[in-house]
């Protein structure tokens, strides 16, 4: 399940979030994360970075890293790192609620959330179970097909 995320996180990335129009007789244009990105690029590179890092980067080493516990290939005792990873990851879902939140406020315009951003937030939540469930099965003993380690010296 947690390698699945390998492909459906680039598949969120690319799937619009919302669905944009300044006045009614204007069209609707979706925005996903990639296009988000590639936008916010021209304007404030800084800000894209820091977007790309919790966006993109995060939840890809997260995902890879808990698929080397699950391995025997990294030590558990990664896992609080990784569980911090993925909570800044759920901030950029708690950031783009709130960007439709705002924008519907002011009035100006029309935002309708699209299936992306339910496909992204699901991601992130399924990112963060697999997290605390490898964790409950560390502390009990044994994950997947990795030995359980002995801590004797």
């Amino acid at each position: 399940m947690n390698l699945s995320l390998l492909v459906l996180f680039p598949v969120a990335w690319m799937a619009p979030l919302v669905r944009a129009g300044l006045l009614p007789i204007f069209g609707m244009s979706e925005i996903s994360v990639l296009s988000g990105l590639t936008s916010l690029w021209e304007t404030d590179r800084f800000l894209a970075s820091v977007v790309a890092l919790f966006a993109l980067l995060a939840p890809l080493v997260k995902t890879i890293c808990l698929a080397m516990i699950h391995f025997g290939r990294l030590s558990p005792r990664a896992l609080p790192v990784l569980g911090w990873m993925g909570k800044l990851a759920m901030a950029d879902v708690f950031l783009i609620a709130l960007y439709i939140t705002v924008i519907k406020s002011l009035g100006v315009g029309r935002v309708e959330t699209a299936w992306g951003l339910y496909m992204f937030t699901a991601c992130i939540f399924l990112s963060l179970w697999i997290s605390l469930w490898t964790k409950g099965k560390f502390d009990a003993g044994a994950v997947g097909c990795a030995p359980a380690r002995s801590r004797q010296g």
